[in-house]
């Protein structure tokens, strides 16, 4: 179903079926790309989880400036429980992020409110339920399952959306504008499916090498050997039939190779790099000293801005001045060398207390027994020596 009412769509393309459907008069027939069957490519799966995975596993604070300075507030119930007790915020972060990077918009109806008026409980939907109806920039009508939603009620509507462009008020979907190189690429997969759907035997020619045969006799063996290969049995024959595969069907095997010019192009649609989501491409002389900074790479260059974008978006279920945030350090672990050396350079630079330090490990504070210990095997620290005035 269309996220826009049937009026709208000469002016707005937001949907593969919309965009395929400017070509439908001049191109062949074809697999349909649509949100559920671009899934079926495992790059695009690939990518859409990769994303979804990372966002929705990233801790969820909330903070609030006093005097300047960034404080961490109790995190509400909507921000740990947000789909219920059913939902925990993980699940509901990664729903609703496969959404927004496959769709560019995400819909929930908003079933309970704090005392305050703020969502507590937002319970997603299913794309394919929801219908819109838009006056210029203006949402003026959601549908969900059946349900209307129109003037006040709009408000008991979650809406977020990404990849937004002036005058519209949805997001764009990837899956719409990626939809002629899915489609070329599903065309590819279908392809090997008719290609090896008779127990992996090609199309082929049989030949009776001693007479000229009747259509009778033709459709007669023709029914005998599909009987045979269907079921992957042997086809028994004698001296006068040969048979031969179609040496310009097999030719055609090379259009398979699109499969794999087109995992770079539906990479860079869905903001995911190729060598992330196990695409064989080559690096050309870009290099990196370790997977940190390829993370980090990742982070700044195409998850970032998605994220900021959540993190707007769920400060909308806070009372303000509140805001919240996404750790993105749970992306930039590093590994144990580089941590250490980390920690020790901002422990020796004094931005970094030893008893912080301990809590990054789950450690507790160290004790007045830890401290002795210390001592013990290592030896009292030395003091430096105080200069006397005389």
């Amino acid at each position: 179903m269309s996220l826009f009412g049937r009026h709208q769509r000469a002016a707005t393309i937001t949907t593969p079926e919309e965009l395929l459907g400017e070509r439908t008069s001049r191109r062949s027939s074809g697999p349909l790309v649509t949100n559920a069957t671009a899934l079926r490519h495992s790059a695009v799966w690939a990518c859409l989880t990769l994303r979804a995975d990372l966002i929705s596993t990233m801790p969820v604070d909330v903070f609030r400036r006093v005097g300047g300075v960034q404080v961490q507030v109790p995190t509400p119930p909507v921000l740990m429980l947000p789909g219920g007790d059913r939902v925990d915020i993980q699940e509901w972060l990664w729903s609703s992020q496969f959404d927004l990077d496959r769709a560019g918009n995400v819909f929930g109806v908003i079933t309970r409110r704090s005392a305050l008026g703020l969502p507590a409980r937002i319970e997603l939907v299913a794309l394919s339920d929801v219908s819109v109806r838009a006056s210029g920039a203006q949402i003026t009508e959601i549908r969900i399952g059946g349900e209307q939603f129109t003037g006040a009620r709009l408000a008991d509507v979650w809406h977020e959306r990404q990849y937004v462009v002036a005058g519209l008020p949805l997001g764009l979907s990837p899956v719409a504008y990626a939809a002629w190189s899915l489609e070329e690429s599903l065309s590819a997969q279908r392809f090997a499916l008719d290609w090896f759907g008779g127990s992996a035997i090609p199309m082929a020619e049989l030949t009776n090498t001693a007479k000229k045969i009747n259509k009778d006799e033709a459709r007669v063996a023709k029914d005998a050997y599909r009987a045979a290969v269907d079921n992957g049995d042997l086809f028994v024959h004698g001296n006068d039939w040969e048979y031969k595969p179609i040496q310009t069907v097999a030719a055609s095997s090379e259009f398979l190779r699109t499969r794999e010019f087109g995992l770079t192009d539906i990479a860079r649609f869905f903001g995911a790099p190729a060598d992330l989501i196990d695409a064989a491409v080559s690096t050309g002389s870009i290099t990196y000293a370790s997977i940190t900074q390829r993370n980090l790479q990742f982070l700044i260059m195409k998850l970032g801005p998605a994220v900021t974008r959540r993190e707007t978006a769920l400060s909308r279920l806070t009372a303000r001045p509140r805001f919240v945030k996404l750790n993105r350090s749970a992306l930039l672990a590093m590994d144990p060398a580089a941590r250490a050396a980390t920690i020790k350079t901002r422990l020796d630079a004094r931005t970094l207390t030893p008893s912080e330090a301990r809590q990054l490990d789950d450690l507790p504070p160290l004790t007045d027994a830890d401290l002795a210990e210390f001592d013990r095997v290592y030896g009292a620290p030395r003091t430096q020596p105080t200069e006397t005035k005389t």
